[in-house]
């Protein structure tokens, strides 16, 4: 079975530290409240390995490289259609997992707030995530209000989700080795089932908000709410990074109002 080249245009850099990948694949802690995982290119399945003796686990593989899709089927015949050719960012994913599920994997770089943002869209289904990111992706989604890092995925993710940085990964445990460090992060769903308050209206108030961190968000929310209706409110003075997530959800409730 020959091994699978690492593909520089997928964002490939395949882990060879087993010891890493044990403590990754430990990091799914939440196994009470579902039973199946997918794992998002899992590459010669050095993760797969250790997910694939978890018999309380049933375990599905995604990978978009053809190579990889040929080299997990010959290596875990058992899998059969568990095993799946293709796009994460295209999956149906309620069309395959009719009940909860997690996410876990050694995430490429290059789409790694794509990634994010399809979790967050199947966030009724998916309960916990454990996956490794660019360290300073995962370090921005960890971060807290009022901190240079804190921005839309901060926000957006923990509306929704526990979030704890796991651990941080050296370059010299991947092949190729990638030029930063990567960081491992576990998303846990939370108790929310939806926000307090018009939900579109609070991603697009979060979205605007950042894309124009520095102004305030009396001038970033004007395609939002026109100026001419914003009042005195206090979070209209202060910038998007200032507002912690349930400064977010009150602000939204205060545009809903105003929008009336």
């Amino acid at each position: 079975m020959s091994l699978v080249r690492a593909k520089k245009h997928l964002g490939q850099h395949f882990l060879t530290d087993k010891k890493i990948a044990a403590k990754i694949v430990n990091g799914l802690v939440h196994t009470d409240q579902y039973r199946q995982v997918l794992e998002v290119g899992p590459g010669m399945g050095i993760l797969s390995d250790i997910l694939l003796e978890r018999e309380d686990l049933e375990t599905f593989l995604i990978d978009i490289d053809v190579e990889s899709y040929h080299f997990l089927q010959e290596k875990y015949p058992q899998l059969g259609s568990r095993l799946i050719n293709g796009d994460f960012l295209a999956l149906d994913l309620a069309g395959i997992f009719k009940e909860k599920y997690a996410i876990i994997g050694n995430f490429p770089y290059n789409i790694s707030s794509q990634i994010l943002f399809k979790i967050l869209e199947n966030r009724g289904q998916v309960v916990e995530m454990v996956g490794m990111f660019q360290k300073e992706v995962a370090e921005r989604c960890a971060s807290k209000s009022g901190t240079k890092d804190y921005g839309i995925l901060s926000v957006l993710i923990q509306a929704y989700y526990d979030i704890e940085y796991l651990f941080t990964v050296k370059p010299g445990t991947f092949n190729p080795p990638p030029k930063v460090n990567s960081g491992v992060i576990r998303l846990s769903r939370n108790q929310v089932e939806s926000l307090p308050c018009d939900e579109k209206l609070f991603w697009r108030t979060v979205k605007a908000g950042f894309n124009q961190r520095r102004k305030t968000l009396r001038n970033a929310l004007s395609g939002v709410v026109p100026k001419d209706k914003m009042d005195d409110h206090i979070f209209f003075d202060k910038r998007a990074e200032q507002l912690s997530v349930e400064q977010f959800i009150e602000l939204t409730q205060h545009l809903a109002y105003l929008s009336q």
